[in-house]
């Protein structure tokens, strides 16, 4: 059975959450879409990925999980990042500084 694993890489993770903006919530085909997209996932996985996504985004909200506390870039801004994990880091911690 094409994606067994239930361990996501990065990268998966970051085409799970494209994909999940692009096709509408309520549409009968959107897992088969999601899972597509990702590639290597079940519709079965995508939907338990997603459940998931839905706890942790409620525990967050309700204060049971903190925020992490990023530190600041150490060098400029304006330095290229490496990957989008850098990327998205650096936009959490311009967020919290309320840029």
């Amino acid at each position: 059975m094409a994606g067994s694993s239930s361990s996501w890489t990065a990268r998966q993770n970051k085409l799970f959450e494209n994909a999940l903006a692009m096709y509408d919530e309520g549409k009968p085909e959107r897992w088969q879409k999601v899972a597509r997209a990702v590639g290597g996932k079940t519709v079965e996985e995508v939907k338990r990925h997603y459940q998931m996504l839905v706890e942790d985004i409620k525990q967050i909200e309700s204060g049971q999980i903190p925020l992490p506390n990023y530190n600041p870039p150490a060098t400029t801004t304006n330095k290229p990042f490496n990957n989008f994990m850098e990327e998205e880091q650096r936009l959490r911690y311009l967020k919290l500084q309320g840029n």
